[in-house]
């Protein structure tokens, strides 16, 4: 397509979006009646104005039936779950039995790494990407140490070469050659939240993989927000949060991803806990964990009924408009983000913008990271000041992500035009 820098063009944009409806299916922040322009999926996605009610109808069950609500609930709350994998399953590429919704984010990593971390011998490394989200790498270095293991010589990090700031995927693949005798687990965030920078999955699973480690992704910003297929890549098992692209609500109830192949392997190790417990014969009580054959029987106690509720509300919204159609959506909006930030830069004498995040299509999702070469916290404030919501991330960079279901073409155009005012 070829794009103009005009709010007539993005106007029409918008009004040929086939999507453009699902906005007014989520709570815009808005001040004095005028409403911001959110682009802070990628921290904590908006509230789908559908929320309450599903919330209000798990309430209601608590107070018609009390704990039966489990058995005699319009949806009994036993069977709650399974509302929800058959949602993610498209979302992030695998069968429903391989999804299981449970936790948050990091204690979904530590209880993967009981399973999928176990060092022997000299094979007791861990690959991961440098910068890697803080609670990822405290997590690795706590469970390394739970091993009795130095989290300094047995964490490998992948680092950007000299000038750059994303990773090569050869440099990531070269790694792991490097280190295939001793490496136990590649674990990599499937898009990193500093960069947005997206790896390639599929051919860092299968070289890891022949090189005998196990390897796993953190989704957290990448679930939602890209094409996935984990079962046909054959990764081992994901984690991912459900507050950002999800739109599920802050602290919402997280979820992975566990290879079929591992459902009925008995050798597993991994922490039980009841209602990971055989379905049918659970409330036997019997002595002795008898897992379900699914990634449900990683499950450890009973589920949050309201963060199940909120993230029904939010699935539903995503069946409703289509994953694919979102993926279109989306990018197309970045594509035009990018043209409007070309543009801006453009317009300087020296550019003022230097984008952190790879600029192939399929290296990148709804984020774009700017490093800001000049008065970036006072740009940052004063788009803050304007009405944008954006972040900042020290020491220079300011990341935004327009969302294909709430964000529009005209935002993008008007972000733009905001920015180049304030230069």
């Amino acid at each position: 397509m070829q794009f103009q820098n005009s709010q007539s063009f993005a106007q029409q944009l918008d009004a040929n979006d086939p999507l453009k409806s699902f906005r007014q299916q989520f709570i815009i922040p808005a001040e004095n009646g005028k409403e911001k322009v959110y682009f802070l999926g990628n921290s904590l996605g908006l509230q789908p104005k559908r929320t309450n009610n599903f919330i209000q109808k798990i309430m209601n069950d608590w107070a018609t039936h009390g704990v039966e609500s489990f058995f005699h609930a319009n949806e009994p709350w036993m069977d709650y779950h399974d509302q929800l994998t058959q949602s993610l399953s498209k979302i992030v590429g695998c069968l429903p039995h391989e999804v299981s919704v449970m936790n948050n984010l990091t204690v979904n990593l530590h209880l993967m790494l009981v399973s999928f971390y176990r060092p022997q011998g000299k094979r007791t490394k861990i690959l991961c990407e440098t910068k890697a989200f803080p609670s990822d790498q405290y997590m690795m270095e706590t469970h390394i140490k739970h091993h009795g293991l130095d989290p300094a010589t047995n964490i490998i990090e992948i680092k950007p070469r000299t000038g750059e700031h994303a990773i090569r995927n050869e440099d990531v693949l070269q790694m792991i050659v490097e280190h295939k005798d001793e490496l136990a687990l590649v674990l990599l965030g499937g898009i990193n939240y500093y960069s947005g920078q997206v790896f390639d999955m599929q051919t860092i699973t299968q070289l890891a993989q022949q090189a005998g480690a196990k390897v796993g992704f953190d989704l957290a910003h990448a679930a939602g927000n890209i094409e996935l297929n984990l079962h046909d890549w054959h990764v081992d098992f994901a984690c991912w949060c459900s507050y950002k692209y999800l739109n599920s609500g802050p602290g919402a109830v997280a979820a992975v991803f566990i290879h079929e192949k591992y459902h009925k392997d008995e050798t597993m190790i991994r922490f039980g806990g009841w209602w990971g417990y055989d379905k049918p014969t659970r409330f036997k009580m019997d002595k002795g964990f008898k897992p379900m054959l699914s990634a449900e029987g990683w499950q450890l106690g009973t589920p949050a009924m309201f963060m199940y509720a909120s993230a029904r509300a939010a699935l539903e919204v995503v069946e409703e408009a289509g994953w694919e159609n979102i993926n279109q959506k989306r990018k197309l909006l970045t594509a035009y983000l990018w043209y409007i930030l070309d543009e801006v830069n453009a317009s300087q004498t020296n550019p003022i913008i230097e984008f952190i995040t790879p600029r192939n299509e399929t290296e990148h999702g709804c984020q774009l990271s700017m490093n800001m070469l000049q008065r970036g916290k006072e740009i940052y404030n004063a788009l803050m000041k304007q009405g944008f919501y954006v972040d900042w991330r020290e020491p220079s960079v300011i990341r935004l992500a327009p969302v294909p279901l709430y964000n529009g073409f005209e935002e993008v155009w008007k972000f733009g035009d905001c920015l180049k005012s304030i230069l």
